[in-house]
């Protein structure tokens, strides 16, 4: 998938959509895909300035993405604007080394089991097939509501 068609699939944009590309998707079991670090991401003049590294839970978010994208692929649908794809859990989330810019994060995400609409993944964050961040991820699918 090219970033056109994870804009049709994500409702995140500039500068909170954290997938470039996805590499790989096998409905209902795993989706690989890609974001590049760079120095101009907006995190990084406050994280650190002198040492600029990715903060934690925007890996995290990168893989919740990358769940969604594979929830969608696994449905067999597109957004429709009347629900949103909502992180409702995180375990187990580990940080094993730093992105930094230049990096190219790879994300690993595969599908776990399904309860209840709640969805449950095991998402892997590599920078050059090391392992950087983990965490076990729960999203669902809820209307939105209107006021």
């Amino acid at each position: 998938m090219d970033i056109h068609e994870i804009l049709a699939y994500l409702p995140h944009r500039y500068p909170f959509l954290l997938v470039d590309r996805v590499l790989e998707v096998v409905p209902g079991e795993r989706i690989v895909a890609l974001k590049n670090i760079s120095m101009n991401e907006p995190f990084f003049p406050g994280h650190y300035p002198r040492h600029p590294i990715m903060p934690g839970v925007l890996i995290v978010e990168a893989l919740a993405q990358a769940a969604a994208l594979l929830s969608f692929k696994t449905l067999g649908g597109k957004p429709d604007g009347k629900s949103v794809y909502y992180f409702v859990g995180i375990d187990g989330a580990r940080f094993k080394r730093p992105v930094t810019p230049g990096d190219q994060l790879i994300l690993e995400v595969t599908f776990q089991t399904s309860k209840r609409n709640i969805w449950k993944f095991a998402g892997q964050a590599k920078v050059d097939g090391k392992l950087a961040a983990e965490a076990e991820l729960m999203c669902t699918l809820r209307p939105i509501e209107e006021e």
